[in-house]
């Protein structure tokens, strides 16, 4: 195995294609091999050393504080919820367990968190109590944007007696060689702007088969949210992390590699490898193939549509964010990819095609 130089070649121009047509005011993008960075620019109104909204990319760096904590005997996926966070227990939720949380088959999707409230144990635990089942747990899929990982932070910080971004740091990116990306006070994220305008009724219906789309919490006016400082200070656990596009693509390093037995080498299998949960989302009807906090490719022929394009192999693993956030990992080849943008693109149809044009150019850089 190896790389190809004419695809890496291809793949920094094809990221660099809507910064330079006026589209994107800043992006980055970064490739890296064996444990090392092999690639990384940056363009438009930006430096190597601006760092960007992940958001829902975050998702796999809480998760990988998860793992550690799975593998010291801390936390067991199997138990209740109620079984670490008491307060958790209220209008039916007693009932759903660690693993079902970290699956997003909880059943309480858009349950509601304001940022600031919940920068605290006392301010999650009050909105917990008001949270109630949309669903029974367990049998749907439903991505939940914030929810779930709002409680992953209060299990993380009951098991382990720490601030969880501080568990997140020490767990997780000092091992990867990153820096914090969870409420950070060293760094600030390029401003966030909106582009574009929105797809047509007509469009949408043409691509996805309806004239309108739900996109829950995730609105425009949310994502740019996180242009308050304040906000971004929080650590948002499902979406609020500031990093760099190499920081995206070296964690997944570690999630391949695991150097220095960053997790127990059962539980990083199993995060790599066992696709716990097969049922199809509520709203698109695509399976979720999710694994213990990361995305698998799959064999379905829907990889582009899990936000890795068409070229990495059905075990490639990662979790894209939204406006266009890229980061996944691939053993067949053992190269991972990160994307990062402040150019929060409207038009719903042309943004997940940038995303899965740019992630196809990526897959092409490995050769076997």
């Amino acid at each position: 195995m190896g790389l190809d130089k004419a695809a890496i070649d291809g793949l920094i121009a094809r990221a660099r294609r809507e910064v330079d047509d006026g589209l994107l005011p800043s992006a980055q993008v970064a490739l890296a091999y064996e444990g090392e960075l092999v690639a990384f620019e940056t363009f438009g109104d930006a430096t190597d050393d601006t760092a960007y909204v992940a958001f829902s990319a975050t998702k796999a760096f809480v998760a990988g504080a998860m793992w550690a904590l799975i593998g010291d005997g801390l936390v067991d996926v199997s138990a209740r919820v109620v079984d670490y966070v008491p307060e958790f227990g209220t209008n039916g939720k007693e009932v759903i367990t660690v693993e079902q949380v970290m699956l997003h088959t909880g059943g309480f999707p858009l349950a509601p968190m304001p940022p600031l409230q919940g920068a605290t144990s006392e301010g999650r635990v009050e909105r917990f109590a008001k949270w109630r089942l949309n669903w029974e747990p367990g049998t749907k899929y439903q991505y939940h944007p914030t929810s779930a990982h709002w409680v992953l932070a209060e299990i993380i910080e009951r098991v382990s007696g720490q601030d969880f971004r501080d568990i997140v740091q020490q767990r997780v990116t000092d091992p990867a060689g990153s820096p914090r990306v969870l409420s950070n006070p060293d760094i600030t994220a390029a401003e966030l702007i909106l582009v574009g305008e929105h797809a047509t009724p007509d469009e949408l219906e043409a691509v996805f088969g309806v004239r309108s789309l739900d996109v829950g919490e995730v609105t425009d006016e949310a994502l740019v949210g996180f242009n308050d400082l304040a906000a971004q200070r929080v650590g948002v656990p499902g979406g609020g992390g500031v990093m760099r596009a190499c920081d995206l693509a070296m964690y997944y390093q570690a999630v391949l590699h695991n150097p220095g037995q960053m997790w127990k080498p059962d539980v990083i299998k199993d995060v790599r490898s066992n696709v716990r949960n097969h049922l199809p989302d509520v709203m698109t009807g695509i399976p979720a193939n999710r694994t213990l906090g990361l995305i698998q490719a799959g064999d379905d022929g829907k990889t582009n549509l899990r936000g890795m394009g068409h070229t990495v192999s059905t075990l490639a693993v990662g979790h894209n964010g939204a406006g266009g956030q890229i980061a996944w990992g691939d053993p067949a080849t053992g190269i991972s990819f990160g994307y990062t943008t402040n150019g929060l693109d409207r038009h719903e149809v042309r943004e997940p095609r940038r995303t899965s044009g740019i992630a196809s150019a990526a897959g092409r850089c490995g050769t076997s």
